[in-house]
């Protein structure tokens, strides 16, 4: 985790011509200034049950896939990308056709069946106003940091840039740049279905409502949150499959989003600051939170929509 580092903002942005085949962006910048050096990466041949191991054991949301001999990026993976496989989008058909359904087997299949291969790329060299600007256009989390060789040598995430800029935020409050569109679902919805609401709506959070009589309170209450990591964790615990009885992934797919999910969940009011909002993302590790009013949720604030207030500066 970044501590918060003053940098100003330049005002314009001079884009450079794309390089090769992982578009590298040649800029001179401060991205490195606040990127994080020690990057871990895997290779193409690692299992996506291993994987995910990985990252929940460095409480990652993505990972780099490298080339061993060259250190060259080759793809990414993203809990999306897993989330997707295990029964959220396209990629779950490795389960259901290649595997029929054989949910241990298709664990095992290397993650270069479901990594994103088009990876966007920058230099050492680049501003943070431009990874500011890539990570709006295309809609990412995190940007892998090359130098002159095209060598992995950094990864930059949203989180690092606002836990760095916040300060420049300081009037700002969580009304100012929530989400007013919230997608929400109930307890008893099962992982699986989640993970189809989750991946088709590019959510990594979904807030679990309900617990009142009245249906159009029962809508709004909050009663806890479940992230994709959260999902991925359950998924990927050593009981899970050692213990699991039947090959078949509707099994472990069915279980309801209330044996899992955060029932604690950290909120925000819309008048908070945003920079305390960062902090909150810094001690309690996570990206994004419900906003609430008289127990009710009005919106959603994520590291992504503090990306685009810095980018309005």
């Amino acid at each position: 985790m970044k501590e918060k580092t003053s940098i100003s903002l330049r005002k314009s942005m001079n884009r450079g011509s794309i390089e090769h085949e992982s578009k590298v962006h040649d800029k001179v910048g401060e991205i490195m200034t606040i990127a994080t050096k020690d990057v871990i990466s895997i290779p193409p041949t690692k299992s996506i049950k291993d994987t995910a191991k990985v990252m929940m054991e460095h409480e990652f949301r993505r990972l780099p896939i490298t080339d061993p001999g060259s250190g060259k990026v080759l793809g990414i993976v993203t809990v999306m990308d897993i989330l997707d496989f295990f029964g959220g989008g396209n990629k779950f058909n490795i389960i259901e056709k290649k595997y029929e359904d054989n949910f241990l087997a298709a664990i095992n299949e290397p993650v270069r069946e479901i990594m994103s291969r088009d990876v966007i790329c920058l230099s050492k060299k680049s501003s943070i106003n431009d990874v500011i600007d890539v990570m709006l256009t295309n809609q990412i989390g995190a940007i892998p940091i090359l130098d002159a060789d095209e060598k992995l040598i950094a990864i930059v995430t949203e989180r690092d840039i606002a836990l760095s800029l916040a300060d420049s935020l300081d009037d700002k409050t969580a009304q100012d740049y929530m989400s007013t569109k919230v997608f929400t679902t109930t307890p008893g919805t099962p992982i699986e279905s989640a993970c189809k609401i989750m991946v088709r709506n590019g959510l990594r959070r979904i807030p679990i409502v309900g617990g009142e009589a009245d249906i159009s309170k029962a809508a709004k209450k909050l009663l806890g949150i479940a992230t994709s990591t959260d999902i991925i964790r359950f998924l990927n615990t050593k009981d899970l499959f050692d213990n699991l009885n039947s090959n078949a992934a509707s099994e472990v797919l069915e279980t309801k989003l209330s044996d899992i999910m955060v029932k604690d969940a950290v909120v925000v009011e819309p008048t908070d600051k945003i920079s305390e909002l960062c902090e909150l993302f810094k001690v309690s590790n996570i990206g994004g939170v419900p906003v609430i009013k008289d127990d009710v949720v009005i919106g959603i604030i994520t590291e992504r929509d503090i990306l685009r207030a810095v980018k309005n500066l």
